[in-house]
């Protein structure tokens, strides 16, 4: 009875071991299931990549604007003094945007300039955005702040502030009330235009610019209008009548006088 039994049970055990086809089917089924997970794990990371560069170039956005933002809701302009508080826009391959402000302490590098600890107490300061040639052949904004009665200080020439690196476009417009128009040109710089467009373009990093197209030049581009709260302080309000800062013959109530810049007043 037992040898009769044996041969039936090597018969079933051999009939339960796998072949080499389908051991092949096997490993190619797992092979396209692990093909699969590396490909959506691929995936979610250079959608991750993408989104954290989007929203770094949003922050790095966020902080241009605001730094051109309040600069230009501090805007002093004095007809009297127009050497003083000229207010410059160039655009073209290096665009300048540059006027004389009232700055809070909460703008950058506010420190080097106003800190009563230390006699400093420039609050009225020349502050200069321009478009700058970088690293890697790329262009970056850069801030450039002094006293407005004084010269440029070294440090700022060759260490100004790098507000946005990988700048593609830069550029100011003014509203022109007699034009009606924005135009890209303001010539009469001893006055403030009641309105400045800004428009800002960073450049994406190597995933973005594989990927380049004209809306993705669009979603990194953003325009921002400011409507300017000051004007500029025509002569006779600041010197009184007769332009002396004194009334008749030198003598009687006396005018307004010019404001001191960089004092604190």
């Amino acid at each position: 009875m037992k040898y009769f039994l044996q041969p039936a049970r090597r018969r079933a055990e051999r009939f339960q071991a796998f072949t080499l086809l389908e051991m092949m089917v096997a490993i190619f089924i797992f092979s396209i299931v692990i093909a699969a997970i590396c490909s959506t794990l691929v995936l979610v990371l250079r959608a991750t990549a993408v989104g954290r560069a989007a929203a770094a170039r949003a922050q790095r956005q966020r902080v241009v604007m605001n730094t051109i933002e309040n600069s230009l809701m501090c805007v002093q302009s004095f007809q009297a003094s127009p050497q003083y508080y000229s207010f410059i826009v160039q655009n073209g391959d290096q665009p300048i945007l540059s006027f004389a402000a009232r700055l809070p302490t909460v703008f950058p590098r506010n420190g080097k300039f106003f800190n009563p600890d230390l006699g400093r107490d420039f609050k009225l300061r020349r502050v200069t955005f321009s478009l700058e040639p970088g690293a890697f052949r790329q262009n970056n904004l850069v801030l450039r702040q002094k006293p407005i009665l004084t010269d440029m200080d070294p440090s700022e020439l060759s260490d100004p502030l790098i507000l946005a690196q990988n700048v593609k476009t830069f550029s100011i417009s003014c509203w022109d009330t007699n034009q009606l128009e924005w135009v890209t040109e303001w010539d009469n710089t001893n006055a403030l235009p009641p309105m400045i467009m800004i428009g800002l373009q960073l450049g994406g990093d190597d995933l973005e610019n594989n990927n380049h197209s004209a809306d993705a030049d669009s979603q990194r581009t953003i325009i921002r209008a400011f409507s300017l709260p000051s004007s500029m302080m025509p002569t006779v309000v600041q010197l009184g009548p007769g332009g002396g800062g004194l009334g008749r013959a030198g003598i009687g109530q006396p005018g307004l006088r010019l404001p001191t810049p960089g004092l604190g007043h």
